[in-house]
Order: C-alpha cells, then structure tokens, then sequence
C-alpha cells in the first residue's frame, strides 16, 4: 500500500493522486495541511524536509518532490504507461511539466485563482494589481501550453501522461477565476483538453472535500 501525505486541496497533491489512479494502485491519503496554525506536524519533517507537499511512502522508501513522485508510480507499479516511449515525445512531456512547475503553478494558482476565488469566498478583497501583473505571463503560459498540445484526446495525444495529471489540477483551478475563463477561450484545444479530462474518474474521484 502506498502512502501519500498531503491535503486534498493541493495541486501537487492531486497530480500526484490522479497518477495512482490512472495506474490503479491503491494508496492511503493522510492528511496534511500546511497551512494550518504553526505548520505541518513535526514528525512530517522526516517525510519532507521542506514541509511541503505531498510525500509518499512506499514500504520502508520515502519520496519528495511531485515530478519524482510522479515518475516513480509510472516505473515502479503495473499498468498503463504514464510516460512515452519515444525520446522526442519524454522530452515534451518534461517540458510541460517544467513550465507547470516553473511559471503556471504560481501565476494561473496563486496570483490568479486564490486572489480572484479564495480570497473573496472568505470575504477578504482581491489584490487587483497583483492579479493585473500576472495577465501577461498567464496569457503567455496559456499560449505556450495550447503551442505544445498534439493532436489527440490528452496533451501529448493519444496517451494520457504525467503532463495531463500535471496539468488539469492547475488548468482546473484557474478556470474558475474570470481571467482564467477569459483567457481559455483563446485556447480552445486546452480548454477542449480540460472539459474531457474533467470527466475522467480519476479526477472526479480527486475532487477535494471542502
């Protein structure tokens, strides 16, 4: 049995669920919530010396960082090949997974999404200015991102990959800000890309309690 610690409303969390999902192995979620008072529980430090999520445990091996994590439910487990098998198309999804981590994560989640959504649903304003300097690399991201989707059902084509399991967590939140609704619709093959994906059991399964 797998062990993944973390909440249910990270991204990173559910990337990580949506690929033991897709590669049907079993797990057990203990939460984690590092945003409560004080952090994480000290004894979560052993797990992740950041104190970030998520973190998995398989036996006696412990893992972190949601790439690594991702790759090891691919090559350790039976079931559907979550990574290529041609270097150009590895290399691609490696890609996505880069710009996921290095430039959408902060902007479409945090500067865009929580400023837009969370903080208004907890009745605390909006911080415009930082959801304005965000447009502009949020648009780019987008482009760039409706650039690189192949023909096909998922990113990379015919074959769902760690890039889609990336991917919809982030894509999905986003969508619910007005600029991420506004923003999609210039890119009708991702957001084509997120509704499909959307009604897959592996991210229904994963949607968060709260």
């Amino acid at each position: 049995m797998i062990e993944l610690h973390g909440a249910d409303y990270s991204v990173y969390v559910r990337s990580a669920r949506l690929a033991l999902e897709e590669k049907g192995v079993a797990y057990q979620l203990h939460p984690v919530d590092v945003f409560a008072p004080g952090g994480p529980p000290e004894d979560y430090f052993s797990l992740h010396p950041f104190g970030k999520v998520p973190a998995l445990k398989h036996e006696r091996f412990t893992l972190y960082e949601t790439i690594a994590i991702l790759r090891y439910v691919d090559e350790a487990f039976e079931g559907p090949a979550l990574q290529p098998e041609t270097p150009q198309a590895r290399a691609r999804m490696m890609q996505i997974l880069s710009i996921l981590d290095a430039y959408a994560y902060r902007t479409l989640v945090w500067d865009i999404y929580v400023e837009r959504v969370v903080k208004i649903r907890d009745g605390s304003p909006a911080d415009e200015v930082k959801i304005s300097s965000a447009l502009g690399l949020a648009r780019k991201i987008v482009t760039a991102l409706e650039d690189l989707i192949a023909p096909g059902p998922f990113l990379l084509g015919d074959n769902l990959t760690l890039a889609d399991c990336h991917a919809a967590p982030m894509l999905n939140l986003f969508s619910k800000a007005e600029e991420g609704i506004t923003l999609l619709k210039a890119a009708p093959r991702l957001s084509a890309w997120l509704e499909r994906f959307r009604e897959r059991a592996s991210f229904q399964v994963t949607e968060p309690a709260g």
